[in-house]
């Protein structure tokens, strides 16, 4: 899957303040796991909390239920935040060489913010990445960009649900060795992009259910989230008390 150059992420970032009214939004990030065969050797790597063999595919996803970015072949036993670490993606936005436009101003205001992925609690915050306020007493304005997130974040889960339901070697246990198990999700995921250029996604959306859009894998992301990107999580929740919706979630 070619990497986005700068140009796809801001057409991005225009499709998800456009559709999802989430400004600033260059993806939708969580990861899934397989079932595969236990490699030989490999131990209780492979071997995850729901008590199966599995890899992890994480996949950014677009506003119209594309996948931008899919890395797969992390292990099992990983949480979500711990197979975004030792991600390629992770590296490169760390390092500040993907092609990201530099941070500007919201659409129609003086707000500075630069642009971001989401994801849910699995993740860390981090400048780069967003991820919803936890616990239970939450302010107005904290559960409002909990709820903007959530809606925006549904994209890549839909996604995920859309391949399982149409490849459904997905819902099942892939058996082959590792290497061919990574080569089959990589061309469905290839396939998936190609048929909804041609066809759209309404039809195939209309076609998945409640759980296959959240059977992602869901363990909480642990250690202190850095000062800045408390602040850039700050700026979101400002613009989105300030600028709010009426939808159905």
């Amino acid at each position: 899957m070619p990497t986005p150059k700068k140009q796809d992420f801001q057409r991005i970032s225009e499709e998800f303040n456009n559709i999802w009214n989430f400004p600033h939004c260059i993806g939708a990030i969580d990861g899934k796991h397989v079932r595969i065969v236990c490699p030989k050797n490999s131990g209780s790597m492979f071997y995850n909390y729901k008590h199966y063999f599995s890899v992890v595919v994480q996949s950014v996803a677009d506003a119209n239920y594309k996948f931008i970015v899919v890395e797969i072949g992390g292990y099992g036993k990983q949480s979500d935040g711990g197979t975004f670490q030792a991600s390629e993606l992770y590296r490169q936005l760390k390092n500040g060489t993907l092609a990201i436009p530099k941070p500007c101003n919201f659409p129609q205001t003086k707000t500075k913010a630069p642009f971001v992925l989401i994801s849910d609690e699995a993740y860390p915050l981090l400048p780069f990445l967003l991820k919803p306020f936890g616990g239970r007493n939450l302010s107005i304005e904290e559960e409002c960009f909990n709820k903007r997130l959530s809606r925006a974040r549904k994209t890549i889960e839909c996604t995920f649900g859309i391949i399982t339901a149409k490849w459904r070697i997905l819902s099942k246990c892939i058996e082959t060795n590792i290497t061919t198990a990574d080569n089959i999700i990589k061309c469905i995921c290839i396939l998936h992009n190609t048929i909804i250029d041609k066809e759209g996604f309404e039809r195939h959306l209309s076609e998945v259910s409640v759980e296959n859009c959240t059977e992602t894998t869901r363990k909480k992301a642990t250690g202190r989230p850095l000062n800045d990107a408390k602040n850039i999580r700050d700026i979101f929740v400002t613009y989105f008390a300030h600028n709010t919706l009426s939808y159905k979630t």
